[in-house]
C-alpha cells in the first residue's frame, strides 16, 4: 500500500525532507506509521506527547486505518509555499484567507459591510521584538496550506453562525515578516459590539490552538521553532 507523507516545520528539518512517498503493509493504522518514522528519528520519539496526524486534510485518530493513496501529514505543536496570493475560501457570512503580502486591515473590513453593522471589531496580530527576554529579529510562517484554509473556513462559519453575527473575515499571512508587521487579522461585523468582541476574541483563540501554522523565530543566538498546545486533538505518541 503507498501513501504520501507530509512534515511541516522542525519535523520537516528532523526528517530531511518536505515529503515522500512510502510504501506500508496492507492495514497499517496511523499510530503505526508514525512508530515507523520514530524509528529512522528518534528525536519524532521525543516530540511524539505532542505531534498530531492528519489523514486526508482531517486531523485522525492513531488507530485510522490508512488505505491507498491517502495523504498523511504528521504535524508538530502549533504556534498558530503558496501557488497564488492570496488563497481565499469566501462563504455567505465569512472570508479567509492566507497570504504572503501585507495585510490591509481597512480593506478587510470593508468587504464586509453592508450596513446592518452597529460594531465592527479588527484584531491584528503582530510581530514583537522579542520572545521571554530573548530579542527577536523576525519570524518566518509556514503551513499546511489546503488544510489550513479549510479550518479556518470551518471555524469562521461556525463563528459566523449566530444572528447576533454579521461577518467574520480571517487572514494569515505566511513567509517571513518583520518587527511591527501583522501576521493575522481578524476582523469581525455584529449589529452590536459585545457580540463582536467576543467572537474575534474567540476566533483568534482557536486559530492559535488548532489551525496548522508553524512560527519561527529568529534571533542573534539562534533561531527555534515555537512550540504551542494542540487543542483537544490526540497525539500520536
Amino acid at each position: 500500500m503507498r501513501a504520501r507523507v507530509l512534515f511541516f516545520g522542525m519535523l520537516r528539518e528532523i526528517a530531511g525532507v518536505s515529503s515522500e512517498e512510502a510504501e506500508f503493509p496492507e492495514g497499517a493504522d496511523l499510530g503505526g506509521i508514525f512508530r515507523t518514522y520514530a524509528e529512522r528519528f528518534p528525536r519524532f520519539q521525543e516530540l511524539s506527547g505532542s505531534i498530531v496526524v492528519a489523514r486526508n486534510q482531517e486531523f485522525a485518530d492513531p488507530a485510522t486505518r490508512v488505505a491507498e493513496g491517502d495523504e498523511i501529514a504528521f504535524l508538530p505543536p502549533v504556534s498558530g509555499g503558496i501557488a497564488r496570493d492570496p488563497v481565499e475560501i469566501k462563504g455567505e457570512k465569512t472570508y479567509c484567507a492566507l497570504t504572503r503580502h501585507a495585510i490591509d486591515t481597512r480593506a478587510l473590513a470593508a468587504r464586509l459591510l453592508h450596513g446592518a453593522e452597529g460594531a465592527v471589531i479588527t484584531f491584528e496580530g503582530t510581530v514583537r521584538n522579542h520572545t521571554k527576554g530573548r530579542p527577536t529579529l523576525y519570524l518566518d510562517y509556514e503551513c499546511y496550506e489546503s488544510m489550513a484554509l479549510k479550518m479556518m473556513d470551518q471555524m469562521a462559519r461556525e463563528l459566523a453562525a449566530p444572528d447576533t453575527i454579521c461577518q467574520v473575515a480571517m487572514v494569515h499571512r505566511l513567509g517571513r515578516m518583520l518587527i511591527g508587521e501583522t501576521s493575522v487579522a481578524i476582523v469581525v461585523t455584529a449589529p452590536h459590539r459585545r457580540a463582536a468582541f467576543e467572537i474575534a476574541l474567540e476566533a483568534i483563540n482557536r486559530l492559535k490552538k488548532i489551525v496548522p501554522i508553524w512560527k519561527k523565530e529568529h534571533s542573534a543566538d539562534g533561531d527555534v521553532w515555537v512550540e504551542g498546545e494542540w487543542g483537544d486533538f490526540q497525539v500520536a505518541g
